[in-house]
């Protein structure tokens, strides 16, 4: 089995920048890798459902991942996750691969979402027959039920997933599931990196040993989460759960005006205007955005956003 070097803090789930034309803007990710350091994010996991993987062609997907691992390999200190999956193996075999060229830290496999695997051992073999072609890169899962309707057990998956794929690293866990979660943790003595990817469960998750996170809200509030995981660590926990409320304010915009895209308005809000989302995906109207920054300054939380 390799190393696993772990993700500790903040790992962002950036947005694709997108021109008005609808097209892909990949001339900003300099501008937007160097934002993230700035305000203490340790890893980017890009192409995944923040960054509309899905609704772009694997073109786009290649041209992003390349300009994001050009500013690492610039003497950037955010290494990069790319997912590279899917609902075609061999897509991504062929994205897994030119991450690996390409020099990228680690690569994330999504569950196919259109035929779905009916059990653990079919989504094993999905993503080992992936992994399997790049055995000297890190793989991740990325568990999201949610959006795939692949609902799994995590011990089980791991179980057999660490017996099939050498390169295996850990999961990205955007569930609820708080037993499956532990259970990931402890695993083999906590060998694999298990990284929280529901913002507003940040603080269960650290309760349970949780290390590291994945976030869309931390491209625009990593203060605020900086400092949660600050407050916990000093048993601060009155302050912890304030934060963490703070998060579930902020995340509740998001429902109210339609969803995923209305992350992209939170980043013009601070000062970094990645474009709209793709269809199918619901943007805000100019009037809607007057409306959302009146509730977005009524939270009183200026000083938790992320700074230009």
């Amino acid at each position: 089995m390799h190393k696993i070097i772990k993700y500790e803090g903040l790992v962002a789930a950036p947005f694709t920048p997108m021109h008005k034309d609808g097209n892909l803007n990949a001339d900003l990710i300099p501008e937007y890798y160097s934002f993230l350091e700035k305000n203490g994010i340790n890893g980017a996991f890009i192409n995944g459902s923040t960054g509309e993987g899905p609704s772009l062609t694997q073109k786009e997907k290649m041209i992003q991942a390349e300009k994001w691992i050009e500013c690492y390999k610039a003497g950037g200190k955010v290494r990069i996750i790319n997912l590279v999956g899917g609902t075609s193996y061999k897509e991504c075999i062929e994205n897994a691969i030119f991450s690996y060229e390409s020099g990228i830290s680690a690569i994330a496999i999504v569950a196919p979402y259109y035929f779905k695997p009916s059990d653990i051992n079919q989504v094993a073999e999905f993503c080992a027959t992936i992994g399997e072609s790049v055995p000297e890169m890190p793989v991740y899962y990325y568990n999201i039920p949610v959006l795939t309707g692949v609902n799994i057990q995590m011990l089980g998956f791991l179980e057999m997933i660490s017996t099939m794929l050498p390169n295996f690293a850990g999961i990205k866990f955007t569930h609820e599931d708080f037993m499956d979660f532990k259970s990931c943790l402890e695993y083999k003595d906590g060998i694999f990196d298990l990284l929280m990817g529901k913002d507003e469960c940040m603080l269960s998750a650290l309760v349970l040993g949780c290390k590291g996170a994945v976030g869309s809200t931390f491209n625009y509030a990593a203060p605020l989460y900086h400092r949660l995981i600050n407050a916990y660590n000093k048993g601060n926990l009155a302050e912890a759960r304030q934060l963490q409320q703070s998060s579930i304010n902020m995340i509740r915009l998001l429902d109210k005006y339609g969803g995923m895209a209305t992350g992209k308005a939170y980043m013009k809000f601070i000062g970094l205007d990645c474009g709209s989302f793709r269809s199918p995906l619901k943007n805000l109207t100019n009037d809607m955005y007057k409306e959302f920054v009146k509730d977005v300054q009524q939270l009183n939380m200026a000083d938790l956003f992320s700074k230009r």
